[in-house]
């Protein structure tokens, strides 16, 4: 029984020690390890990839936000307005179509097609899209202007979501067509490899040149 007792003890100090280690193998070592190395080889993609303008960050490459002005490309839809909100007299939060808001999150509504929801939402969407896109026909409006990423946040549209919006904004900013639509070659992404995935046009960073090169900022 004592025999039993202490090799039940000395099993049970062994699992203890191999779990203390590798906790701190793989909870501590290894992560920090990691996040110096990322510090040092890639500062810019470990700090975020923060935008500045001016020395102020303003925005994440990876991480959309919602447009709403004419002069600006305008994003896919998302479920939490990219977390843009207003932050109201009365201390309530609402977001930008004032709506109330649910909080920092990310995600889609994932409505199925056949969800009466989703349509009343498209069918909104297109005719704020069509009423301030005047020359497209409705037929011609990219798939992905109307359909929301999976997280919610993606800042890319298609080369032809950034085409169709083209006239607006050269309209709206005051900008030569020539500029706006060098603004959106800087800031097309090709490939993955040349092979994977397609070509996207980064929202964000081409709305910061659009409103640097309108003097916003």
């Amino acid at each position: 029984m004592k025999e039993h007792i202490k090799e039940m003890l000395h099993n049970s100090k062994q699992a203890f020690g191999v779990s203390l280690v590798l906790m701190l193998i793989c909870g501590f070592a290894f992560p920090l390890l990691l996040t110096g190395l990322s510090a040092i080889i890639f500062p810019h993609q470990a700090g975020g990839s923060l935008i500045e303008v001016n020395g102020k960050a303003v925005a994440a490459e990876h991480v959309g936000q919602e447009f709403t002005e004419d002069y600006y490309l305008w994003s896919r839809p998302s479920a939490y307005h990219y977390n843009v909100y207003n932050e109201n007299a009365d201390g309530t939060k609402t977001y930008t179509d004032g709506s109330e808001f649910a909080g920092l999150g990310s995600g889609s509504n994932n409505y199925a097609p056949s969800n009466p929801e989703l349509v009343k939402r498209v069918e909104a969407d297109m005719e704020h899209f069509l009423e301030k896109n005047p020359d497209v026909k409705k037929e011609d409006i990219p798939t992905d202007l109307m359909t929301a990423s999976g997280s919610g946040l993606d800042p890319h549209i298609s080369p032809e979501a950034a085409e169709i919006q083209i006239p607006r904004i050269v309209e709206a900013s005051g900008l030569e067509e020539a500029k706006v639509r060098e603004i959106i070659k800087n800031n097309t992404e090709s490939k993955l490899l040349g092979v994977f995935g397609e070509e996207t046009v980064n929202v964000v960073k081409s709305n910061i040149e659009i409103g640097t090169a309108m003097g916003l900022f």
